[in-house]
């Protein structure tokens, strides 16, 4: 069995590769992972719909073949994810895309301690005593959100040099 701590991105996405049953994604699987959790995300095929079908339609259709799928695959999708949670030590979460439509079923929301000084906290107890966040908590997470939203470019930079880091890391000894 892998050791769930030096598991890689490129072998928890092959083990899921060789695992997902066949037919159940259009293409293959998003997997995201980082050290808490691994997100599986597939694409679905797009409903058929009448050539004139309104928005409002499209939208119902692709949000029904999504949940419909979470539906019809609970069963299986909870013992591949055990099994995975076995072996590689990590929560799985689950998600489907139809269209433009992406819907996360399961994730996991992990605490994560920082060391704030007076200036940033006023920052979240602002974002808190303006009613955009319940809590400091939340207030930070919705600024790390902002930041993904608005930096996407600066973090996929940064994202693309880890995964070059991993890759070297791998090719060295053991």
């Amino acid at each position: 069995m892998t050791n769930p701590q030096q598991s890689t991105s490129e072998e928890i996405r092959g083990w899921f590769a060789g695992r997902l049953p066949d037919g159940w994604f259009s293409a293959v699987p998003e997997v995201q992972t980082d050290r808490e959790e691994i997100l599986v995300v597939g694409t679905l095929p797009e409903p058929e719909l009448e050539a004139d079908a309104t928005p409002e339609s499209r939208a119902a259709a692709l949000a029904a073949r999504i949940q419909g799928f979470r539906e019809d695959t609970r069963g299986q999708r909870m013992r591949i994810a055990e099994e995975a949670q076995h072996r590689f030590g990590r929560r799985v979460s689950w998600g489907a895309q139809c269209g433009d439509q992406r819907i996360l079923f399961t994730t996991v929301s992990v605490p994560a301690m920082t060391r704030l000084r007076m200036p940033e906290r006023a920052v979240l107890d602002t974002l808190v005593e303006a009613g955009v966040a319940r809590s400091r908590s939340h207030a930070l997470a919705w600024c790390v959100r902002l930041v993904e939203r608005n930096q996407d470019e600066w973090l996929k930079g940064l994202r693309d040099a880890l995964v070059n880091v991993e890759k070297a890391r791998g090719e060295g000894p053991q």
